[in-house]
């Protein structure tokens, strides 16, 4: 069963162990282009069918270091390479690395490199979360939200694993006001 946390319930504070599961550059699946992706360990949300379900536990993997985070800076700098994608694991409990870490790509990069991120949680239920979660989510230009649901599996969308799921616009939903989908929407029909 899939839990469902009340708004500020989790807080990366009481999770992160600054673990990470994996680091992929160059890589084509995790967004729009050539990505570096970075996951996270640790999800608390257990949804049923999780493909990563090993990256669930927080103490999984190896520690966040200073040389990863140069690694990815310099990987980043290759002029083919897009942007950077935050994964997991649950990137909203583990803002401690995360935040260093974008932040440091905007300081080099500017707005030449985009950030994309997948969370269990949905655009409108971190609009209600910590300070910090609010924060990493400024950062990131797309989000993949909301539980995977097995019931809802579909493997012919795009980015996504269940049809629940959306590609949410974060830049222009918060410039409008409102939630605005990557793409108006239409990111299957490409």
């Amino acid at each position: 069963m899939v839990y469902n946390p009340k708004p500020a319930e989790w807080t990366a504070e009481r999770f992160t162990q600054r673990k990470i599961a994996d680091y992929k550059p160059f890589n084509f699946v995790d967004g729009e282009g050539v990505r570096c992706s970075i996951y996270v360990s640790g999800c608390p949300f257990n949804c049923a069918g999780c493909y990563n379900k090993i990256v669930q536990d927080f103490n999984y993997g190896v520690d966040y270091t200073a040389e990863l985070e140069n690694q990815i800076i310099e990987d980043l700098r290759q002029p083919y390479v897009q942007g950077l994608t935050l994964l997991g694991g649950e990137p909203f409990l583990n803002t401690p690395v995360l935040l260093q870490l974008v932040k440091r790509v905007k300081q080099e990069f500017g707005d030449t490199k985009d950030i994309w991120s997948w969370s269990g949680y949905y655009y409108e239920e971190l609009l209600e979360e910590t300070d910090d979660k609010l924060e990493l989510l400024s950062y990131v230009d797309i989000l993949v939200d909301g539980r995977f649901e097995l019931a809802l599996r579909d493997l012919t969308l795009r980015f996504r694993g269940s049809s629940n799921q959306r590609i949410v616009d974060v830049r222009a939903s918060r410039a409008a006001g409102e939630l605005v989908l990557w793409m108006d929407g239409q990111y299957d029909a490409i």
